[in-house]
């Protein structure tokens, strides 16, 4: 009888993931926390929706050349590394060899399981690189357009992220009002992100869902309390 093939589903998209959970996690609290702080201490929406859209793109301008930087500097810290390597299978190439070999007794294989192995490599310089480079390193080559892609997608989710707790303040005239709505649909936001979130990482969704709205509740209302205790006496 024909086996059913056997399909495996491994999560591979944990950095585009990673961008996403830095600029929505801080779109939804930084704006949500000066809007609710101003909210206490001007009675105009107007004032509060420019501030708040003001700050959203300042945001995720430093959040995207953040992300930008940071995968830069990873593909320069690996392209560095690989010359390393590729100067050192030249110059002590015994040395590199003998690397090898405890990688691979730590897996169990013997000296004579071991030696084809080396051989292997003497033979393909390339690929002798690329094996220091993952199982000595531990590091992986980066997507050439990794940093424009991780700039763009954290700037986007903090856009996305912020846009949430301002819109009842964009639609609703009281500030107070808002303010009630804004919380509730931005912890409302925080229990479907880490949701989706734990699904797509392979956690418990639910479990993913209440911590992510703990975590954000938390650090929102710690800003919210900052805010509001340098908004003045009509913030109480």
């Amino acid at each position: 009888m024909p086996r059913t093939p056997h399909v495996e589903r491994h999560f591979t998209a944990s950095e585009l993931v990673r961008d996403i959970v830095i600029g929505m996690s801080d779109g939804l609290t930084v704006p949500f926390a000066l809007a609710a702080g101003l909210s206490g201490a001007v009675a105009v929406n107007r004032i509060i929706v420019t501030a708040g859209l003001a700050e959203v793109a300042a945001g995720s301008i430093a959040m995207g050349l953040g992300g930008f930087l940071a995968a830069r500097s990873d593909a320069e810290h690996y392209a560095s590394e690989k010359r390393r390597e590729d100067c050192e299978v030249v110059e002590m190439p015994q040395e590199e060899l003998d690397e090898v070999a405890v990688l691979f007794r730590a897996y169990g294989l013997s000296d004579a399981e071991i030696a084809p192995i080396l051989r292997a490599f003497e033979a393909n310089p390339k690929a002798w690189v690329e094996f220091m480079m993952r199982y000595e390193l531990g590091l992986e080559e980066p997507d050439p357009g990794r940093a424009l892609k991780s700039a763009l997608t954290i700037a986007g989710a903090y856009i996305v992220g912020g846009l949430i707790p301002l819109a009842p303040y964009i639609f609703m005239a009281v500030p107070h009002a808002a303010l009630v709505v804004s919380v509730a649909i931005t912890l409302l936001a925080l229990l479907i992100f880490g949701y989706v979130k734990g699904r797509f990482t392979g956690t418990r969704p639910i479990r993913s869902a209440f911590q992510t709205a703990l975590i954000g509740g938390l650090a929102a209302a710690a800003a919210f309390l900052i805010a509001r205790a340098f908004s003045g006496p009509s913030g109480g």
